[in-house]
């Protein structure tokens, strides 16, 4: 077996990429085929389209009424009414009707004074052509309807079927093969998620790409996943660049891993133009040519195999059927906090995205390249260039939209502490209300109180411990919000203690048991409750925090530090009862918290904060959160603090 490493030294920006992947395949455009005018939108005309017909092919009535010879009505008036005989002088059309012959007016129906069947008088006269769609007046025979490289959307349909065009010429949709390697893959519908092992991955990468070939105009075929073999690869990618394929996608295997073959099959069947670009995610992607037909190595890290597809792959499939690339819809930003980055590389970061005060404020979201839901959750991308370190907090620049700005616009920013109720909270204000929508992002209590003070959000969930005197909150809303009139909104009171693993085989029963066991611990952020908890409890207790085996190891969200006890990485983690009982884990009660919302009054009375604080005050909403476990909603709602 061949496990040499594919180290990529020769790494290119995006843009010569780009320029390289044009110059070698810029010239490829797919066959042309006739298709029913029915079955063609969204496709590119390759020849232009004339049409056979006039339309309208006949003059026809553009009202309700009586058609007319125009003459006949001349000298009418109120005082002079010109009478006019149906079936001789006068005609009943409806509207589209032709117009018989001998007429080129038509007289609305609202304007006849009917006298009998016989006689119909009119006080005014109309003039030749008046209420007609003349034949032609729409489209004329011979005329160029759409020339080619058109595409041919809804309303193309509709002209090309008036004008007697009933099929097109148009170039063929691009066909891409995706060929998904590893041998850790398992396909959804051959696996029970409880077989499922550690390694073991469900393979999605395929019909993610496969999706983003059909939104840029290509259709596509999945080859059967194949496992890390390079001769099977290797014969699974001659074959199907030998087929009828414009373009091969090896998801997988791009780098620099001993198992990685991407690099070594297409080598050993074609050349290799570019392996590695200066972009994160998706830095390992390649391409090159066997055949003469382009290949692609594609990361399998989820959101570096979109990045690379989207970049490059896709563009092309683009130009292969003569379309325009994709034009991103941007809107200067606000980032709420300051955005590091690597120098040498461009980073595409995902964020969320409202309007605050005006200002469209953005936060990050986590960046790890594995992380899809850091795309399905993002309202755009900020695309960091290579030749700087970062942005700086309320810097403005641009993002990529991934929803319309009218979403962003009906977005409710909540940041501060995570709570699981806030999920089941966004859920209930959709369902009441679909065009507001919530944005929650996990910075910690005293990140939220910030960001109200930064006017980075519209509320803040906190559940600050005053050590002093068992409240919660109040004295640092008093502290650090002093120049901010704020409105405290109970929203649940829920149960902190130590997640511990199902049936507790450390036996833990206190927080004393972290230092006498020795422990490995996993913490919450700096700044957030729980820390501030755990901190005060500590120092009750006399422990040191240099006594706890993992204190400095810290994550951002109660169900994280569920995950990391699940896994094994710790022993225990404080956090809710609702996130150990998520994951199935045994909990140890430590305490009953406060936690709360705290608005601003500038947000408090508008009507998008009102739904929010209608929301969690339903029977529905307090079912949902009570079914969790570990909460208490007797006081959500209560107004505890108004300053």
């Amino acid at each position: 077996m061949n496990s040499k490493r594919n180290v990529y030294l020769n790494m290119k920006s995006i843009e010569e990429a780009r320029k390289i992947l044009f110059e070698q395949f810029g010239h490829l455009v797919t066959e042309i085929e006739t298709l029913d005018v029915v079955k063609s939108k969204d496709r590119v005309l390759a020849k232009p389209a004339i049409a056979a017909i006039s339309s309208p092919n006949f003059h026809a009535a553009a009202m309700d009424g009586i058609a007319v010879d125009a003459k006949a009505t001349f000298g009418a008036g109120e005082e002079s009414p010109v009478t006019l005989v149906p079936g001789k002088t006068a005609f009943w059309v409806n509207t589209g009707h032709a117009l018989p012959k001998g007429t080129n007016a038509v007289i609305m129906i609202e304007h006849l004074n009917v006298i009998d069947d016989k006689t119909i008088e009119i006080e005014a006269p109309v003039f030749p052509w008046q209420h007609v769609r003349k034949m032609g007046e729409d489209i004329v025979a011979t005329k160029l309807l759409f020339s080619r490289g058109h595409r041919i959307n809804s309303y193309s349909l509709g002209a090309l079927l008036s004008g007697g065009i009933f099929s097109v010429q148009v170039y063929k949709k691009p066909r891409v093969l995706i060929i998904p390697t590893g041998s850790e893959l398992k396909q959804w519908h051959e696996i029970k998620i409880d077989a499922l092992k550690p390694g073991d991955v469900i393979e999605s990468n395929s019909t993610v790409l496969g999706g983003l070939c059909e939104d840029h105009g290509a259709s596509f075929d999945c080859h059967p996943m194949l496992k890390d073999n390079l001769d099977n690869i290797t014969k699974a990618v001659e074959t199907s660049a030998k087929q009828d394929y414009d373009m091969v996608c090896i998801i997988g295997g791009s780098s620099a891993g001993s198992e990685d073959y991407a690099k070594p099959v297409i080598l050993s069947l074609g050349e290799i133009f570019v392996h590695g670009v200066t972009m994160m995610p998706g830095k390992p992607m390649m391409f090159g040519k066997i055949f003469q037909k382009p290949i692609f190595g594609i990361p399998g890290y989820p959101v570096s195999a979109i990045v690379a597809f989207e970049q490059f792959a896709g563009p092309l499939l683009l130009n292969m059927q003569k379309l325009p690339e994709k034009e991103p819809v941007t809107v200067p930003v606000s980032p709420s906090r300051k955005m590091a980055s690597k120098l040498g590389q461009e980073e595409f970061v995902r964020v969320k995205i409202g309007s605050v005060d005006g200002r469209l404020m953005s936060s990050q979201l986590p960046r790890g390249s594995g992380s899809i839901t850091t795309l399905t959750e993002a309202d755009g991308v900020i695309r960091i260039p290579a030749n700087v370190e970062g942005l700086s907090e309320n810097e403005t620049v641009l993002a990529h939209l991934l929803r319309p700005v009218s979403s962003i616009e009906n977005t409710v920013i909540i940041t501060g502490s995570h709570d699981n109720t806030l999920d089941l909270l966004a859920d209930q204000v959709k369902m009441i209300r679909g065009d507001l929508s919530i944005s929650s992002s996990h910075v910690g209590s005293m990140g939220g109180l910030m960001a109200i003070r930064k006017g980075a959000c519209h509320m803040a969930g906190a559940h600050l411990l005053d050590t002093e005197d068992g409240s919660y909150n109040i004295s640092y809303i008093k502290k650090y919000l002093a120049d901010e009139k704020v409105w405290v909104i109970n929203l649940v009171m829920r149960d902190q203690g130590l997640i511990v693993s199902k049936g507790n085989p450390k036996h833990i029963s206190s927080i004393e048991d972290l230092k006498s066991k020795g422990l490995s611990f996993i913490n919450r952020q700096p700044g957030s409750g729980t820390r501030i908890l755990l901190d005060y409890k500590l120092k009750a207790l006399q422990i040191s925090p240099a006594d706890i085996k993992g204190y400095d190891n810290d994550e951002y969200t109660h169900l994280s530090v569920a995950v990391a006890v699940l896994s094994g990485r710790a022993d225990a983690g404080l956090g809710i009862m609702a996130a150990a009982r998520a994951l199935d884990l045994d909990f140890i009660p430590v305490v009953t918290e406060e936690y709360d919302l705290i608005i601003p009054d500038r947000f408090y009375h508008t009507r998008k904060i009102q739904v929010i604080l209608e929301t969690i005050q339903t029977q529905d909403f307090k079912k949902s959160v009570m079914a969790l476990g570990g909460y208490g909603t007797g006081d959500t709602g209560r107004i505890i603090y108004r300053s």
